[in-house]
């Protein structure tokens, strides 16, 4: 593998650790601020809208950069969000900086995902982009336990500090490993708008945001949970985050290994098996050993759809993939934000703390449904040229007419 994976997997390793160190963090946050935990969860919510809106903002602004230097921008933008947080005064300037840090979530890995699947073969490009966001899964095996860790018994401040650092290690990395790429010719912001319009690409999408969101059903409020239902001590969090962060390096291979190989099916095991374990977690949340082997199981199979759900788009997006790759990083955070929300509304309601599971659950399998229906679009179309589409959105003919535009656009 090129050199240049290992300077895009250290990026990930730092915007990984800043989106989930908070998770371990949010009680004391909460304390230190004076407000509620499900308030404090805002930070994850606010962190993730962030993405879900930076994703394509950022990269439209940076479509006439190379994607080298939009890449070390994003950076730099990251480190100032990271500054800010560490430094806020009252808990609204904190959601500011979590904000300010979110917008170059989206578009760092869009873009990312798009450069290390130009490094390399065909047949192995969905590896590239599982090697790259291994960044993001070994940050929860070190990253956030170590800044958890530092978080209780330094202070969370300290924390975001530390984060700041490891976005200097991302920028000094993409300087100096990834090459100077060109951009694609021809290929114009409306080519890149319009493959938002077919439907397979808005169908990975809506697995994204659903499959997605069942994980962090149950992992936004994983402090609380463990602490209060299950009788972990408040350190045991930072070891329950290194099990799920190992659970999530190992599914982010095998997804990125099998989905080279039989996409969708693979996908389809994942989100199944993914619905069946977060069902359980209400029960074996009473139970120390059980309860870490379900969160390993939660992490293994959540990021097991990352890779097979990124390639989905790409391959859909056909000669125009980079805002369609933002986006759907942006889908993984509205997920993200989307769960969180529902996992405090259940909260609130009095429904206790393993309620987000059972909405977790119910995401999970939403979106094995939406992957089973966007196979079966798939195979009708297959058999039967010029299908149309789902109601407002272009069918195959429709996608196929664009890519052969985006082709001959690309051959001129």
């Amino acid at each position: 593998m090129p050199l240049a994976l290992l300077a895009l997997a250290v990026g990930a390793f730092g915007i990984g650790t800043t989106e989930f160190v908070v998770m371990g963090l949010l009680p004391r946050i909460a304390g230190d601020f004076g407000v509620s935990v499900p308030t404090a969860g805002l930070l994850v919510t606010g962190y993730a809208l962030g993405v879900v809106v930076g994703a394509p903002l950022m990269t439209v602004l940076g479509t006439k950069i190379p994607r080298k230097r939009m890449l070390m921008l994003l950076m730099v933008l990251f480190i100032a969000g990271n500054l800010i947080s560490a430094v806020a005064p009252v808990f609204g300037v904190m959601l500011l900086g979590r904000v300010v840090a979110s917008l170059a979530h989206g578009a760092f890995f869009g873009i990312g995902a798009v450069v290390a699947a130009e490094l390399v073969p065909a047949d192995r490009k969905a590896g590239a982009i599982a090697l790259m966001f291994t960044g993001l899964t070994v940050a929860n095996v070190v990253g956030v336990p170590l800044g958890t860790y530092v978080g209780q018994h330094a202070g969370w401040r300290v924390t975001f500090l530390l984060v700041a650092g490891l976005g200097v290690l991302g920028l000094l990395g993409v300087a100096r490993l990834v090459p100077e790429l060109p951009r694609p010719q021809g290929v114009r912001l409306r080519h890149e708008v319009a493959v938002l319009r077919n439907t397979q690409v808005l169908l990975a999408m809506v697995m994204t945001v659903l499959g997605f969101g069942g994980v962090f059903a149950a992992i936004t409020y994983i402090a609380p949970m463990v602490t209060e239902v299950t009788g972990y001590a408040d350190a045991s969090v930072t070891w329950l985050l290194v099990i799920f962060g190992l659970g999530m390096v190992a599914g982010n291979l095998a997804g990125g290994r099998f989905a080279d190989r039989r996409l969708m099916p693979m996908l389809c095991t994942a989100l199944g098996a993914l619905a069946a374990v977060l069902a359980l977690f209400t029960v074996t949340a009473h139970h120390k050993a059980l309860t870490a082997v379900t969160v390993f199981a939660i992490g293994a199979l959540g990021f097991a759809t990352v890779p097979p759900l990124q390639k989905r788009v790409l391959d859909q997006a056909h000669g125009a993939p980079t805002l369609a790759s933002a986006v759907n990083i942006g889908a993984f955070n509205l997920g993200n934000a989307l769960s969180a929300w529902l996992g405090g509304l259940v909260i609130s309601a009095g429904l206790g703390w393993t309620s987000p599971d059972w909405v977790g659950a119910a995401l999970a399998a939403s979106a094995l449904g939406v992957a089973l229906l966007s196979m079966a679009l798939e195979r009708r179309a297959a058999s039967e040229p010029g299908l149309p589409g789902l109601p407002g959105l272009p069918g195959r003919t429709a996608a196929r007419s664009s890519a052969a535009e985006d082709h001959d656009v690309l051959t001129r």
